[in-house]
C-alpha cells in the first residue's frame, strides 16, 4: 500500500537513501518505524543455520513493508535488505499509529493490504508444502509474479535464478535445470538468459 508522501511528511516522515545490500532492520530487532519505498526494491529474508537464504517477500516502489510487527510491537521475524539503491520514507511508530487512528479510510486500506499479503503468503506456502516437484513450485511462483504484474501476456521475470531458488525453497542448480527443461517444453521462454512467463 502506498500512503501519499505529503501526508507522511506532514506526520514527520523523512526519506533516506539506502545503498544496495544495506540492512534496514535486523531479525529480532523491535520495530520503531513505518517504511515505504519511494524508489527501489527491498527483500525480507531469513538465513538458516547452514547459511541458506529464504526470501519471505520482495517489495517494490510504492510498497510498504515490515508493518505486522509494528502493529503488535513484536520483534521482526526477518531481516530487510535493500536489493538495489533505494529511497525509503520512514515514519516513527508513534506517529504512524496516530495517523491511522486519525483516518478510518487509511485503516481500511491497510486492513485490505495486510489481508492480501496474508492470503498471498498462504497460497505461496501451500505451493511449497504441497508440491515436492520443483517444476510445480516454480510454476506457482511464476503465476503469482504474473498476477502481481497484472498481465495476461508473456512477462519478463526480473528475479535472478538465485532469488527464485530462495523464494521457492529450492537449490539454484535445481532451478536452472528445471527452467531449462521447462523452456524445452515451451512452458517458459528463455531469451538471451532472460526468463519470460
Amino acid at each position: 500500500m502506498q500512503i501519499d508522501c505529503d501526508l507522511l511528511i506532514a506526520w514527520g516522515g523523512v526519506s533516506r537513501k539506502y545503498g544496495k545490500d544495506e540492512i534496514i532492520f535486523h531479525e529480532d530487532a523491535f520495530p520503531t518505524f513505518y517504511y515505504q519505498i519511494i524508489e527501489g526494491q527491498v527483500k525480507l529474508m531469513n538465513l538458516s543455520s547452514e547459511g541458506k537464504e529464504f526470501i519471505q517477500g520482495i517489495f517494490y516502489t510504492g510498497d510498504s513493508f515490515g508493518e505486522p510487527p509494528l502493529f503488535i510491537n513484536q520483534p521482526y521475524p526477518c531481516t530487510s535488505v535493500v536489493q538495489k539503491d533505494s529511497i525509503i520514507m520512514r515514519l516513527s511508530r508513534e506517529s504512524f499509529l496516530k495517523m491511522l487512528a486519525d483516518s478510518p479510510s487509511l485503516q481500511s486500506k491497510f486492513l485490505q493490504t495486510l489481508s492480501a499479503r496474508i492470503y498471498h503468503k498462504s497460497v505461496s506456502s501451500r505451493e511449497i508444502i504441497n508440491n515436492p516437484s520443483p517444476e510445480l513450485r516454480i510454476l506457482g511462483f511464476l503465476k503469482s509474479e504474473k498476477k502481481r504484474l497484472a498481465s495476461d501476456k508473456n512477462v519478463l521475470i526480473t528475479h535472478t535464478r538465485q532469488e527464485i531458488a530462495n523464494l521457492t525453497g529450492l537449490r539454484v542448480e535445481t532451478v536452472i535445470r528445471t527452467l531449462r527443461t521447462m523452456s524445452e517444453q515451451k512452458k517458459v521462454s528463455i531469451i538471451e538468459h532472460k526468463l519470460y512467463y
